[in-house]
């Protein structure tokens, strides 16, 4: 699956498809040049249980370690994953 990163100006997303529609999405706001806020994330019916939301997040996940930025997970899924997942608690704030 090729998962996109978009950034413009204070928000954000990875996202799955075309960024207008996208199948999959994670949303996240830029609150300053060191942390990311993830507020969102929505995968398609026809997508579900094929591991795309994991994919959305570790392509932040990617992004933050490249731009030394924490993470500050309000999304239910996100944080449900940053609690399980001790390899990526590097980027949590």
């Amino acid at each position: 699956m090729n998962v996109q990163l978009h950034l413009e100006d204070s928000k954000g997303s990875a996202y799955t498809g075309d960024l207008s529609n996208p199948s999959a999405q994670m949303e996240f706001s830029i609150a300053g040049p060191h942390l990311i806020i993830i507020s969102h994330t929505e995968v398609d019916d026809s997508l579900r249980g094929q591991g795309v939301g994991r994919q959305l997040l570790q392509k932040v996940v990617e992004h933050a370690r490249a731009n030394e930025i924490k993470i500050m997970p309000l999304c239910p899924y996100a944080k449900s994953v940053f609690d399980k997942d001790k390899s990526i608690e590097d980027v949590l704030r």
